[in-house]
């Protein structure tokens, strides 16, 4: 990449505040951000837009623009022949998610990053497009240059082809991601949909090695998510589905052991490119790691607290609670803010080189360790095998566990265990010293929502106040920051928040709510919850047809406004909407949140029987609507009152949301206030809008709850 001293060249990303914006500002290309004055341009100059869409931890980013942009040649070419425009799809999915499927369309081919668009200047449909291209002839691609000059040849000679190329796609894009039919049969009380969803998720897993896919293996956390509610769901009916819970739980242990997990500092790579997790692709993203803490923490949650699941708590118990607590840690220690917010990513590279600041090579490793760790640490992550990745080098991934270890050194678990922590130990103190990968440190609304749920989750679940102090830290700084005008805003850097907020920014923040008023009630926070809630349906909703626009009414207009129910790289924020608006209007007695959830899921109702397992979180909004959550008030005297929170919370029961509300609390809701404290403890507890006498003792509270 172009070194920022390097001032030779300047273009009109200098003033952008997006990392992946300013790696570019100092190329011979002349980049513009999306906005009104490229547009404008290109259509003044009848020049066709190259859009380059990618983010700054993005390996395949990087390499184009080595190759490509940073030459004056190709620079030249695209200078002279189109507006060039670059786009971060961090600070801009909305641009991402229709260029994306556009480009789909055009190529039938899936796309990816670095995305590569040529658009029409006039209306700004793609009539062209790609992903990474060469800058000479290979991989069966032509040459970038040449590329340039037949689109640019194109555009000019066949205006005619193109407009009816763009009307057949502006036909496809609307069918794609507008979805204009609601199912015809309402309400619906069939839990079959569930069922199909177990079944083609269970089709789809690999039973050697984990996961649901072959190479490039995601680490798929909703579909995981999915088998966890799963296993709850059918011990309703005393059938407990054991064969789905192994499928989520061997995935979570290959993946742990893997080379997808940082074995040495916490968190996980964006995604393994072999068959068995043992390479990454080494960025390390907030999603993955915010949904990846709150997976383990429940996943040990679940397999601590019931009993019939103890033979898999002595395998994997230890194991998930070390690598929740890892990530957790990793993420307070490189990814958050002297402000409190979540940094978006950590890069691929180090020095120019893909994953250089995580490998080893044999020899360094036994200087190191000395022969008193070295063989024990060596056997256990396969050191003693052929190097497994690039130029001689390892990457370090679990190849003998622990009772392997154990058996061939002949010594206790403790011993073994307690001599790989010390190397361990040693090796990322060594680590530490090496030169790191770049880090992404804007602040997005969305993926800090994300990472609050899950430090929310593990400080709950497995009983650590710096994860919950963390949580409330972003969710103030997102409040104090982001949160302008009773609008949120997308991202933060350098004391600059802008851009127009998504769905997913609002939905993602006000689930997160929900679970940090379980941890500790605020009444700030519940206002938070209701202003965000009114906002969603005010600035998103589609009141017609149910569901929500990925962007707001007030959004500039683009070629598509996408109403999306199919999760991909993130949840979608439709289900997360569905599911926290349900529960915010159970909560505090709303019927405008009820039915606007119950609307959602009737919009996305066959889109979840085309693909069940493509929409694993809408699915979770469905159980909500099919089985109402189970909502538990408890107020009384704070000491008294925390055992009966442990208690509530004990247990993995995922429609389970227990909020303990001060006695002193005042201007509750109605709902609320129509729970008043009683003696030194009292439960309320409600099924949806059905609640039952309250209970004022721990044993019949205890009762109740089957513990």
């Amino acid at each position: 990449m172009t070194s920022p001293s390097d001032t030779q060249y300047t273009n009109a990303l200098i003033s952008e505040t997006s990392p992946y914006l300013l790696q570019h500002v100092h190329q011979p290309v002349q980049w513009y951000p999306w906005g009104e004055n490229a547009l404008t341009l290109a259509k003044q100059l009848d020049k066709p837009i190259l859009l380059s869409i990618g983010y700054s931890a993005c390996h395949w980013c990087h390499v184009m623009a080595h190759e490509s942009f940073e030459d004056p040649k190709i620079a030249t070419v695209m200078n002279q022949l189109f507006v060039n425009i670059k786009v971060d799809r961090e600070e801009r999915p909305d641009l991402d998610k229709i260029y994306q499927l556009a480009h789909q369309l055009l190529t039938q081919r899936t796309g990816g990053w670095p995305l590569t668009m040529f658009l029409t200047p006039d209306t700004h449909y793609p009539f062209f497009g790609g992903t990474y291209f060469p800058p000479t002839p290979r991989y069966g691609m032509p040459a970038f240059i040449d590329i340039l000059k037949k689109v640019a040849e194109f555009y000019h000679a066949h205006q005619d082809q193109i407009r009816e190329q763009n009307s057949s796609l502006a036909s496809a894009l609307d069918h794609y991601l507008v979805p204009k039919k609601l199912v015809d049969v309402w309400p619906i009380r069939d839990t079959e949909t569930l069922y199909i969803a177990r079944r083609e998720i269970a089709e789809r897993f690999e039973t050697k090695q984990g996961g649901f896919s072959k190479a490039p293996k995601f680490p798929n956390f909703s579909l995981l998510e999915r088998l966890l509610h799963h296993y709850i769901l059918t011990t309703r009916y005393e059938t407990p589905d054991v064969e789905g819970l192994e499928m989520a739980l061997f995935s979570l242990k290959k993946m742990a052991l893997g080379g997808l997990y940082d074995q040495l500092g916490g968190g996980f790579y964006r995604y393994a490119i072999d068959d068995t997790w043992m390479i990454p692709h080494f960025e390390k993203m907030l999603y993955d790691n915010g949904y990846g803490v709150a997976i383990y923490s429940q996943a040990w949650q679940l397999l601590h607290i019931h009993p019939e699941l103890s033979r898999y708590y002595a395998e994997l118990g230890e194991l998930f609670k070390r690598v929740a607590m890892e990530t957790a840690t990793w993420v307070i220690r490189e990814m958050r803010s002297s402000e409190g917010g979540f940094y978006s990513s950590l890069d691929a590279d180090s020095e120019g080189e893909e994953g250089k600041f995580y490998v080893w090579t044999k020899d360094k490793l036994k200087r190191l360790l000395t022969d008193e760790r070295y063989p024990l640490f060596a056997y256990h992550f396969g050191i003693t095998r052929p190097a497994n990745f690039e130029r001689h080098y390892w990457h370090l991934h679990v190849h003998h566990e622990y009772e392997e270890v154990a058996k061939k050194y002949h010594l206790s678990l403790p011993e073994v265990k307690d001599r790989l922590d010390q190397a361990r130990t040693m090796l990322f103190q060594h680590r530490e010293h090496r030169v790191r990968p770049g880090r992404d440190d804007k602040i997005l609304t969305s993926w800090n929502a994300l990472m609050i749920k899950g430090m929310a989750t593990a400080g709950q679940v497995l009983g650590h106040q710096e994860y919950l102090d963390a949580a409330f830290g972003a969710l103030d700084f997102l409040r104090n920051h982001l949160w302008v005008n009773g609008q949120l805003l997308a991202t933060y850097k350098d004391g600059k928040a802008h851009l127009n907020a998504y769905v997913d920014d609002y939905a993602f923040l006000l689930e997160a709510l929900l679970i940090l008023l379980q941890a500790r009630w605020r009444a700030e926070d519940l206002r938070f919850a209701i202003q965000l809630a009114d906002v969603l349906l005010a600035e998103f909703e589609d009141p017609e047809l149910g569901g929500f626009f990925f962007t707001g009414h007030h959004h500039e207009k683009l070629i598509s406004r996408p109403k999306v129910f199919a999760d991909d790289f993130l949840p979608t924020g439709n289900a997360i909407a569905a599911m926290a608006l349900g529960r915010l209007g159970y909560l505090v007695g709303d019927s405008r949140y009820l039915a606007a959830a119950e609307k959602t899921v009737q919009a996305a109702w066959i889109n979840m029987n085309q693909a069940a397992s493509a929409n694993t979180s809408m699915l979770l909004a469905l159980e909500d609507y099919l089985f109402p959550p189970q909502l538990i008030i408890l107020r009384g005297t704070p000491n008294v009152v925390k055992v009966w929170q442990t208690d509530c919370h004990r247990q993995y029961a995922p429609q389970r949301l227990c909020f303990v509300i001060p006695n002193e609390a005042d201007d509750l809701p109605e709902q609320l206030a129509n729970k008043p404290p009683q003696g030194e403890a009292v439960a309320y507890i409600c099924q949806g809008t059905k609640c039952e006498v309250p209970i004022t003792s721990l044993e019949a509270l205890r009762d109740k709850l089957g513990l």
